[in-house]
């Protein structure tokens, strides 16, 4: 009954915040506004704003309802790659994309803000995962840091991909954390930001970013990191490496509309086409 209570606590402090976090957004002046105004898919203008307001909103039900090193590292993973996606959402150049084309560059010498997103995510996943309590020792453990590690970064990244329709990256961390949300873990904090940015993000008037794609993707991948049993956990890193390798060739936007029952999701509380 306690982490019902915790978890029922967590998603209204991630409400509420990321609600009073927007209102107060919609109050600067145009001028302090414009630098996070991008033109979406429609070509009309959005706010990236919902992106840190998100993060914010569940990084604080994360802190009123999650204990100890699981809190420590959900924080962690959370704000820091929330963090530098907003530095590739402010800094960032179009002309580089993908795992493939920042570690190219990187090769070459040239620093993107991409790179600096992937090794930011990448470092942070691996810390929040060391800081996990686990019953393991030895080799053991430190394959399992690894393992986590790549399960929240991964999540980070594949939340980041999903972010290129109005709702999709909502839909996909509301889906990864709603099963797990009453299992302990920050999950519930998670859906309460989710639900509560998108009434904005569906109606087309702000976009969740690198900064709140990746920061609520970290914090996803943390709950399925702490919270899933060993089988379903090397299952779920299956299929978030696999899908993360898969966008490096295929347009999950075209796999969505060409795929009945995913393009229904997919439009579930869109404006019409």
């Amino acid at each position: 009954m306690g982490s019902v209570l915790l978890q029922g606590l967590g998603a209204v402090v991630s409400a509420a915040t990321t609600a009073g976090l927007e209102r107060a957004a919609a109050r600067l002046p145009k001028e302090n506004r414009a630098p996070f105004e991008r033109t979406n898919h429609r070509g009309e203008t959005v706010t990236l704003l919902e992106g840190p307001i998100a993060v914010l909103g569940a990084l604080a039900g994360v802190a009123a309802s999650t204990r100890g090193r699981e809190r420590t590292a959900t924080l962690l993973a959370g704000s820091v790659a929330g963090a530098v996606g907003a530095y590739d959402d402010l800094a960032g150049a179009t002309e580089t994309k993908g795992f493939r084309g920042h570690l190219s560059a990187l090769r070459r010498g040239e620093v993107t803000s991409g790179a600096v997103k992937i090794l930011g995510v990448g470092a942070a996943a691996l810390a929040a995962a060391a800081l996990l309590p686990r019953r393991s020792k030895g080799l053991g453990a430190a394959v399992e840091i690894v393992a986590d590690g790549a399960l929240i970064a991964g999540t980070a990244n594949l939340t980041n991909l999903m972010d290129l329709r109005p709702g999709r990256a909502l839909k996909a961390v509301t889906a990864l954390s709603a099963p797990v949300s009453l299992a302990g873990g920050p999950a519930a904090a998670v859906v309460g930001a989710a639900a509560a940015s998108a009434p904005s993000d569906l109606g087309e008037r702000s976009m969740l970013g690198d900064c709140g794609a990746n920061g609520l993707g970290a914090i996803t991948g943390t709950t399925l990191a702490s919270s899933l049993p060993r089988p379903l956990k090397v299952l779920a890193l299956g299929a978030v490496v696999a899908l993360n390798l898969a966008s490096e060739k295929v347009s999950f936007t075209k796999v969505i509309a060409e795929t009945p029952v995913l393009d229904k999701i997919d439009q579930w509380g869109r404006r019409p086409r």
